[in-house]
């Protein structure tokens, strides 16, 4: 990987949130970035920089072609590809008979597909060089999901399970994964532009109606900094041995020990069932 001073970021949905916070630091501490957005407009207004080592891309992720674009003209542009964080996405609540097969699997598409087709198309790169770090944002709702939240949920659930695996099968070239797994931040998630609520609302899912008030008022309350979310992603990647996994926020973390202990709890009470299904 290039030395701490001169690496190339590649960085998805980067006009707001997360990714904003991220670009911004990157591009003061004199890295090279390529960012995407839907709206390059909006991501260039919202960096407000113009620098030879910002790369603006108006990029579709769920379009194989556009993603292809933005990494050649990133590689083109800068010689070389050191860390891509797959940091696009968007919240989508309501039960899973509220929301519709489109609704559904468009949020898979952004959530997931997306990440897949950057992974897909930076690999060939990074396998090349024999270095770099893929960094998927994930959330602690894939680890801990809360109801009303179930698509998103298994959405995030399998970016860690697809980061899982990925780290073990690009170790052998020098290819670093991190999945990251965010609490609640003070970022724009929580307004309309973010946040896709179930248009076929059901009365009498009355506990993820709660869910939904309780969540939205939180916004602009959050107790996460994204800057020092953004600082924290840029301190792994300096370091030699970077984490599977991060969590970020005191909340996440409460929320990801009290997953693993209701786990051992679920897994040890049926033990002897489990154990009593072999020959």
């Amino acid at each position: 990987m290039s030395n701490n001073n001169n690496r190339v970021w590649f960085v998805t949905g980067a006009s707001k949130g997360l990714g904003l916070s991220l670009v911004k630091q990157l591009l003061a501490t004199g890295q090279r970035v390529a960012a995407t957005s839907r709206k390059v407009e909006e991501l260039v207004k919202a960096v407000s920089e113009q620098s030879e080592d910002f790369l603006p891309l108006e990029t579709d992720l769920v379009s194989e072609t556009s993603v292809t674009a933005a990494i050649e003209k990133t590689i083109a542009t800068f010689g070389r590809l050191d860390v891509v964080v797959n940091n696009a996405g968007y919240g989508i609540g309501g039960s899973i008979e509220e929301l519709t097969d489109k609704e559904t699997r468009d949020a898979f598409d952004v959530n997931v597909f997306g990440t897949l087709n950057v992974i897909r198309l930076a690999m060939p790169q990074l396998r090349a060089q024999r270095s770099g770090h893929i960094i998927n944002i994930s959330s602690i709702a894939g680890i801990a999901p809360a109801t009303g939240w179930s698509i998103y949920g298994a959405a995030k659930h399998a970016v860690i399970g697809l980061s899982e695996v990925l780290a073990e099968d690009v170790k052998e070239f020098g290819i670093k994964v991190t999945v990251v797994a965010p609490g609640a931040f003070r970022t724009s998630f929580l307004t309309k532009e973010s946040l896709t609520l179930a248009k076929n609302t059901i009365p009498e899912y009355t506990a993820i109606r709660n869910s939904h008030e309780k969540y939205q008022s939180m916004d602009g309350q959050q107790a996460g900094d994204p800057d020092k979310a953004a600082a924290a992603m840029i301190a792994i990647v300096n370091e030699q041995k970077p984490p599977v996994y991060l969590l970020l926020g005191s909340d996440a973390y409460e929320r990801g020990m009290a997953k693993l202990e209701l786990l051992k709890d679920a897994f040890k009470e049926k033990e002897a069932l489990t154990k009593s299904t072999s020959f």
